[in-house]
């Protein structure tokens, strides 16, 4: 299912095939680094034979490895995703505020965007955090993290009309991460509410335990929001309401200055 406010296509002009072999390769995450044709269409929604085509050809042109059964994803991948990196506009403006965020505090600041039900970062600047973990999987380039319970998530979401928010809930679900996360539709509307009013959002253990984090829009001069700034540290470091005086005015400031060059 496309994503709801996704742009429409002619059915004439759409590519099945191109689709499905984007399903299958979208099929391998941190949960499934390993797909045969069964698991790989059960998860791309398609038949098995459909999948095992798909598995072989992106084989062959070297996207996959294989040992004959299963499949994994090959370096090749990472063309697609350094492609972007490299050509697409918004990283680049971005990064030197989040090196020059992270060399003034010591903490870990990211750019990111929503892609259907979850939140990508495209430009991160992160520090080591006195040897500690920040997080159990770690925070990259590419980490894909859920929207409604992250704060870039609610961020993003609180920019949308209300039918498209309307059509994100109808359309996802709302796993319940942790004991503090919000799963209730009505409820996260709500929250929304709160974040448009305030134009920031603070969350708290709500997608991983002792991990808090707050983010503000970044927006274009049109007014329009194209991403979310976000900073994330150890409840054991720094206190919600320190970062909402010392590190939210900063990011405050840093949204504002990049605001001209979108």
């Amino acid at each position: 299912m496309s994503d709801p406010g996704s742009p429409s296509i002619a059915p004439a002009d759409f590519i099945a095939g191109l689709a499905k072999g984007l399903a299958v390769l979208e099929s391998f995450d941190t949960e499934r680094q390993r797909l045969n044709a069964t698991m790989a269409a059960d998860r791309a929604g398609i038949t098995r034979a459909a999948a095992r085509r798909h598995l072989l050809t992106l084989a062959y042109l070297g996207y996959l490895e294989s040992d004959g059964s299963y499949f994994w994803l090959a370096p090749k991948v990472l063309r697609l995703s350094g492609s972007y990196l490299a050509s697409a506009r918004l990283p680049r403006i971005v990064q030197p505020v989040l090196h020059r965020l992270a060399a003034q505090t010591g903490l870990s600041y990211s750019c990111v965007v929503r892609e259907g039900r979850e939140v990508v970062i495209v430009a991160r600047s992160a520090v080591h955090e006195k040897g500690e973990r920040l997080m159990a999987h770690g925070l990259h380039l590419g980490t894909r993290l859920p929207a409604h319970a992250t704060s870039t998530g609610r961020v993003l979401l609180a920019s949308l009309s209300s039918s498209e928010l309307d059509d994100w809930l109808a359309t996802y679900d709302l796993p319940k991460l942790t004991a503090h996360t919000v799963s209730d539709g009505a409820a996260l509307k709500g929250l929304l509410d709160e974040v448009r009013r305030l134009d920031y959002c603070m969350a708290l253990e709500e997608h991983e335990l002792a991990i808090q984090a707050v983010a503000v829009p970044l927006r274009n001069m049109r007014g329009r929001t194209v991403a979310a700034l976000n900073v994330v540290t150890s409840a054991k470091r720094m206190s919600p309401q320190t970062m909402q005086q010392e590190i939210l005015p900063l990011l405050q400031e840093a949204a504002r200055t990049l605001r001209p060059q979108l």
